[in-house]
């Protein structure tokens, strides 16, 4: 077995992992024993993840970094935020959860990111990028209200902290002064780091008493000498933040800021933060303690392959058992996985931009998860990742179309919520070609509440202008790409996570848009499915048809613009007519044909004569974590979910 980093030592029933009580017990242990812990936890994190998935490398590199947080605060009274929340898990085992840590990102176990509900040391339930930040300033402004003494700390990733929404609290609290910690974990993005002997000097003279103190009394002194005082106290700060620009050119943004700037520290050095945070909070404005960790750290093949690594399905880990637990080898070269649907979504993009230089890619900080990296490797220079900053990815592209470019943006679901306003305010309200490839759109998964893709569709069905469309399959899917390309308004296209499903290749030829496909007729049951959802209902209807039951099926392909003609029809013709979704059921493609019926008849149409039934992510609560087919079976979206409440609806419906 090749060796994977992490050398075990037989400690058996001596597990301090095991036997610790909560992090206050960080306090009475030696070094030598923080060292084994440190151990204990990556092998946990390891052994676990092997089996469950999940954010594996960015966990194993903050694991020094949270003991010396731990150590160092008073943890739950003490309030610790971890931004985006996928670096907690050493976290959640320091603080009583190893229990229960094999259930990680399982239907009813251990969530993947911080949650309230598993513990009180859990301060926000997190998941999107850039938010911590200002999470972490307005409890500490809370505290300040009602003279609370409690520290609060924000761990905080180096791209994380480029996104918008971390660049305006910084600059907040700069200018408030507000006393709380700022931990830049820097594991992947340079910032331009000067590390060495200069730097790690001047960290240590910045934090100490006498320059905090020295500092204040000699602008005081310079300040009061008449005449020329104001004149040589500007001089004297100017010539210091050139000392300080000189020997740490990655503080300088933070200290125009009002921010005091720490680093750069190795945050694989506990006790050299220990240090730091005991300083930083000892200061009575905010710090920001900028550390350099390892993505990985730890296991060989994480560190290896970060990016592989960082997500939260990873590479098949085989696992062997020895007298302290489980241990992680070399990772066994995964099953090759069927494409799925971002995969196709991609490879037409790039297909369409070699004949078409307008087209241009822009991702917002994922362009392996958007499969966008493919366009980037064919057309470099007219790629775009702006990083964690969907705003200004919508909002770009929305210039480059009005520049004459026909961008295409491709952004999970979740995080597309970001941008609401710009794809209002800027693409709609300008009524430009944007191409939005809404990737993971319904169930995700084990990500959990965070990341189910569950609310775009009704937010965009409210918005003028905007075209929304989603396929059947990968050949549609190619086919929708084109469509949109081929036209010039705002246009979405919605396709899940899931595998593809392995339709023969035919010629993506644009579809007409607003017109629907009825792939069976039936006279008592219509089930009408907006998205790959088709598949179960295709499944669903031969059950129905086995006992007896003429059903029809519609594949609707458009929720903006609907087939009005087609389902005010249906609604006239069948007895019951059945949406289906995999999107919260308010406001969404069910909910699109119900007004449409109602508005119909509200004008003097016919009435409607069948039953209607909208089937699809329950509203009123959000979706917990668990693996997808799981989930569905749990909200009623699996094949017999989807033929149960189809039933129920046709036993109760009114006899003649």
């Amino acid at each position: 077995m090749a060796d994977d980093g992490i050398a075990l030592r037989a400690v058996g029933s001596e597990s301090l992992l095991a036997n610790l009580a909560g992090p206050a017990d960080l306090k009475g242990l030696s070094a030598a024993q923080l060292d084994q812990l440190a151990e204990e936890i990556r092998h946990a994190m390891v052994a676990t993840t092997a089996v469950t998935g999940g954010h594996l490398g960015p966990s194993l590199g903050v694991v020094e970094l949270t003991i010396a947080l731990h150590r160092v605060m008073n943890s739950p009274v003490d309030r610790i935020v971890f931004d985006t929340g996928h670096q907690a898990y050493p976290h959640k085992l320091l603080t009583g959860r190893l229990a229960r840590f094999g259930s990680l990102r399982q239907l009813g176990g251990i969530g993947g990111f911080p949650r309230r509900s598993e513990s009180p040391h859990d301060v926000f339930d997190g998941g999107h990028a850039g938010t911590g930040i200002s999470i972490g300033q307005g409890i500490a402004l809370a505290r300040d209200v009602r003279s609370g003494d409690e520290r609060v700390a924000v761990v905080v990733g180096d791209a994380a902290l480029m996104s918008g929404l971390s660049l305006e609290a910084l600059n907040d609290i700069g200018h408030r002064g507000t006393r709380m910690l700022i931990v830049l974990n820097d594991n992947e993005m340079s910032i331009s780091p000067t590390v060495g002997a200069i730097s790690t000097y001047l960290s240590k003279v910045k934090l100490s008493s006498g320059w905090r103190g020295s500092k204040g009394a000699y602008d005081r002194v310079v300040g009061s000498i008449p005449l020329v005082g104001g004149f040589a106290l500007r001089l004297s700060k100017s010539l210091r933040r050139s000392v300080v620009s000189f020997a740490q050119e990655p503080g300088r943004l933070f200290e125009d800021l009002g921010i005091t700037y720490v680093g750069v520290l190795d945050g694989h050095n506990r006790a050299a933060l220990e240090e730091a945070f005991e300083a930083s909070f000892a200061m009575p404005g905010p710090v920001i303690v900028h550390v350099r960790t390892q993505k990985g750290r730890g296991y060989r093949p994480a560190e290896a392959d970060p990016v592989t690594y960082h997500g939260a399905a990873l590479p098949k880990i085989e696992i062997e058992t020895d007298s302290y637990g489980k241990r992680g080898s070399d990772p066994v070269p995964p099953t090759p996985k069927k494409a799925n649907y971002t995969s196709f979504f991609a490879a037409e993009v790039v297909a369409a931009a070699k004949d078409d230089r307008r087209i241009v890619a822009i991702t917002a900080g994922m362009p392996t998860g958007t499969g966008l990296d493919t366009f980037a490797a064919a057309y470099p220079d007219r790629f775009y990742d702006v990083g964690i900053a969907e705003q200004h990815a919508v909002a770009a592209a929305t210039g480059i179309a009005m520049g004459g470019g026909r961008p295409v943006v491709a952004i999970y679901s979740t995080f597309l919520q970001r941008a609401w306003d710009q794809i209002v305010h800027d693409v709609c309200q300008n009524d430009q070609p944007v191409l939005i490839g809404v990737d993971r759109a319904g169930l995700v998964g084990e990500d959990g509440t965070s990341h189910q893709g569950m609310f775009t569709l009704p937010a965009h069905r409210q918005i003028p202008r905007l075209i929304i469309a989603s396929p059947a399959d990968e050949q549609q899917l190619r086919a929708l790409v084109r469509t949109a390309l081929a036209q010039d308004h705002p246009f979405t296209i919605h396709y899940p996570r899931d595998a593809a499903q392995g339709v023969p290749p035919r010629e993506p030829v644009p579809l007409p848009i607003g017109r629907s496909e009825v792939l069976a007729e039936g006279s008592d049951v219509v089930i009408a499915a907006f998205g790959p959802i088709i598949h179960r209902a295709l499944a669903v209807a031969e059950r129905l048809r086995a006992s007896g039951m003429s059903v029809g099926v519609v594949n609707a392909i458009w929720a903006k613009p609907l087939d009005d003609a087609l389902f005010r029809k249906l609604g006239r013709s069948s007895k019951l007519l059945v949406t289906l979704e995999e999107s919260v059921v308010s406001g969404g493609f069910g909910g699109a044909v119900l007004e449409s019926l109602a508005a119909d008849e509200a004008a003097g149409g016919v009435p409607v004569t069948a039953r209607l039934l909208t089937v699809g992510i329950p509203a009123g609560s959000f979706v917990d974590h668990g693996s997808v087919s799981d989930l569905r079976t749990l909200i009623g979206l699996d094949d017999a979910g989807i033929e149960r409440q189809i039933r129920a609806a046709w036993e109760a419906r009114p006899r003649s």
